[in-house]
């Protein structure tokens, strides 16, 4: 018997759900037609974004300051994504360790040693420079380092003298 009962949300459901039809298919066929083929076409990730590289400091000429302030961006770039890797290594280290309790030691001897290395480079390159360095100070750090390190080597033997 109740099978022979119209239901009155029917009628309206098909009516509600033909507008949508309506009004959702020439959205859905741009998306699909058109949208999407060049989304495949061109990948973009908007969270790796790309930079071309730029001419370093060493290679600028001295009176060409665009090419200066090019290297100089290019430096800032850079040091802040080693700053950021250094600071996911640094966090790894820590939660491995906090995880880890009294056996840390042991069990994250190869994040530790990651960090540790990380952080030796990372001040070898940028450290003692300053939070306003720029390419050209860090250009000259590099410089008195290799001069540094040759004077420590002994004439013709390949020794260090330490």
């Amino acid at each position: 018997m109740a099978d022979d009962k119209v239901d009155p949300n029917l009628s309206y459901n098909k009516f509600i759900f033909s507008v949508f039809k309506v009004l959702d298919a020439p959205v859905t066929y741009f998306k699909e037609n058109i949208v999407t083929p060049l989304h495949n076409r061109n990948k973009h990730y908007y969270y790796h974004r790309r930079f071309n590289r730029v001419p370093t400091i060493d290679e600028c000429e001295v009176d060409e300051p665009l090419c200066i302030f090019e290297a100089n961006e290019q430096f800032k770039r850079d040091r802040g994504v080693d700053a950021n890797i250094l600071k996911i290594l640094r966090r790894r280290k820590t939660e491995c360790m906090m995880y880890n309790g009294h056996n840390a030691p042991q069990k994250c001897q190869k994040v530790t040693e990651d960090y540790e290395k990380a952080s030796t480079n990372w001040f070898i390159k940028y450290g003692d420079l300053g939070a306003a360095a720029t390419v050209v100070h860090a250009f000259m750090k590099q410089k008195h380092r290799m001069i540094w390190e040759r004077r420590q080597i002994e004439q013709g033997t390949g020794k260090v003298l330490r």
